[in-house]
């Protein structure tokens, strides 16, 4: 055995591991996401794909992120918290329906002066950025039929360091449910496998969370 399975036990275990191992903000923000959007809270990050997330931003001193995939702002207050003094976080998003939720959490932890919104199709989105290499980090995490396009526009624009990280990669486990042939499922079925048959980029996919991969280019 080369895993462990994280019950819930374990994984209260994990969080309380963490340096710190509370934080006011986005507890409080999962909360508000409950109460106000009900289900749909589970489309935010834990806390501790949140915390590896900033971590992230921290240590490799990325000036320019972007976020595909904003919903109530979870991963974008993590990812803020990690950028260096002058550093922005663009975050794209079909919709603003979520955004006053954000903003109250932006606020709370001090970050809304690094965040950037942009609303509309986050593909046309990317496609109006400079194509010359200026982000540092990408984070994709909306509608996966659009992963494998979001990818192809966020690649030639990373810097050397660059690198794009994608969430739900393992789909609750469906990415191996070959009788699962849901719209969702198959296109992050396909995503995963042309990550994996590029010769350009260098990837890892992570059991945290529901999976995430990290792509570099070579």
């Amino acid at each position: 055995m080369r895993f462990i399975e994280l019950n819930n036990e374990l994984y209260e275990y994990v969080l309380a591991s963490a340096n710190p191992a509370t934080d006011p903000v986005t507890e409080q923000l999962a909360a508000t996401t409950r109460d106000r959007f009900g289900a749909a809270a589970g489309m935010n990050v834990g806390a501790d794909q949140g915390a590896f997330l900033s971590m992230l931003v921290a240590i490799t001193g990325a000036q320019t992120v972007v976020e595909v995939g904003t919903f109530t702002g979870m991963s974008a207050t993590w990812l803020a918290r990690g950028l260096p003094a002058g550093g922005r976080l663009i975050c794209c998003d079909i919709t603003d329906d979520y955004l006053a939720t954000a903003h109250e959490a932006w606020d709370a932890a001090g970050v809304s002066d690094r965040i950037e919104f942009r609303q509309g199709p986050a593909l046309d989105t990317l496609a109006a950025m400079p194509t010359t290499p200026h982000i540092d980090m990408a984070f994709i995490d909306a509608d996966k039929p659009g992963y494998l396009s979001y990818l192809l526009e966020l690649l030639p624009r990373l810097t050397e360091r660059g690198f794009v990280v994608v969430d739900n990669v393992l789909w609750s486990g469906q990415v191996i449910d070959d009788s699962d042939q849901s719209e969702s499922t198959v296109a992050l079925r396909e995503f995963n496998d042309h990550v994996a048959r590029r010769d350009d980029v260098v990837a890892v996919l992570l059991p945290i969370g529901d999976g995430v991969t990290i792509i570099r280019r070579r």
